[in-house]
């Protein structure tokens, strides 16, 4: 088998492609040929050694993965060979072949690939917390999304316009607004190069009644500075690489809220409810609410340089790893 490495916390240039033995399950694990491995902000950040949990190199990062149950241990009755699988894993993941709990487990979906299975879990999962969980949405009301060609904030959007919502989508390139355009959005904002705070007013006919947010920095503010009156700004992540400060008075006029947005600190507490989440996720694509975009795939000897492009906000979409 083959599986990248953290040797050292540092840049991701740092991590490396290993051979090893192929691995075997345990009582209650199943052994997995791994199809596709998600990339995501927090797999950066675990391996720069600055995420608020910090694990000890060496390591294997990935937090997401889809494939096919190649092996099972004793005792194991949920899955059995040849099952096409998904798991949300806290580390693990970019492997060719991995040992999971069967407990950890889910059925892939028929007419659901398996590399949009891998890349679906923690975005998805994601939006539909902060839009059925830690707050709700009404029909019609506006959703504005940060970020909006990234990972969570394409799922945002097809969540958001799934649950009812007029969504505006901003990001920094035309290409990326064309991404978020062909997802839903009904409207967009260049932020880089526009006032995101006048501009969102002006689609929104006076303000957003939601911001999601997974970029920070300095399109925090102006977001806030667009919600209406009774309005939400959801902060989900700081891509942009830098925590906004935000006045508090901008949050009493209004009478905004901020709403804190950590799943997956939520679903590791929350098991169960996560099961229910992820079943609603799931059932929703099955039936055609929900649309995830297929992922661009590279393999996992590129797993530095993907992670080198996601940082510098390069990537557009979703990026799965494969085997090499």
């Amino acid at each position: 088998m083959q599986q990248v490495v953290c040797r050292k916390w540092g840049p991701p240039q740092g991590l490396v492609l290993e051979e090893l033995a192929d691995p075997t399950p345990g009582p209650g694990q199943a052994l997995v040929a791994v199809a596709a491995a998600g990339v995501n902000f927090v797999d950066a950040l675990f391996v720069a050694g600055t995420y608020q949990i910090k694990v000890p190199p060496p390591f294997t990062p990935g937090s997401e993965l889809a494939g096919t149950v190649l092996e099972v241990g004793e005792g194991v009755t949920t899955v059995v060979v040849g099952d096409r699988v998904l798991s949300s894993l806290g580390l693990g993941a970019w492997t060719t072949h991995a040992v999971v709990s069967a407990a950890a487990l889910t059925p892939v979906p028929d007419g659901l690939d398996l590399p949009r299975a891998a890349a679906l879990v923690q975005s998805y999962c994601t939006a539909w917390f902060a839009l059925t969980r830690r707050t709700t949405v009404s029909p019609g009301e506006t959703v504005l999304v940060l970020g909006a060609a990234g990972g969570v904030g394409l799922a945002a959007i097809d969540v958001a316009q799934a649950l009812g919502a007029r969504v505006i989508a901003a990001a920094s390139s035309p290409q990326k607004l064309a991404d978020a355009t062909a997802m839903g959005a009904e409207a967009t904002i260049a932020y880089e190069d526009e006032d995101l705070k006048t501009r969102a007013r002006e689609l929104s006919g006076g303000g957003v009644d939601i911001v999601i947010d997974p970029v920070g920095g300095p399109h925090t503010e102006p977001a806030l500075r667009a919600v209406a009156i009774g309005g939400r700004l959801l902060v989900i992540g700081f891509a942009a690489g830098s925590i906004a400060k935000i006045p508090a008075n901008q949050v009493l006029l209004n009478n905004r809220s901020i709403i804190g947005i950590d799943w997956g600190a939520w679903a590791m507490r929350n098991g169960p409810e996560q099961a229910t989440l992820l079943a609603e996720v799931l059932a929703a694509v099955s039936g055609g609410r929900l649309h995830p975009s297929a992922p661009t795939k590279r393999p996992l000897s590129d797993a530095g340089a993907v992670l080198s492009d996601l940082l510098e906000r390069r990537l557009r979409g979703k990026v799965v790893l494969t085997p090499t």
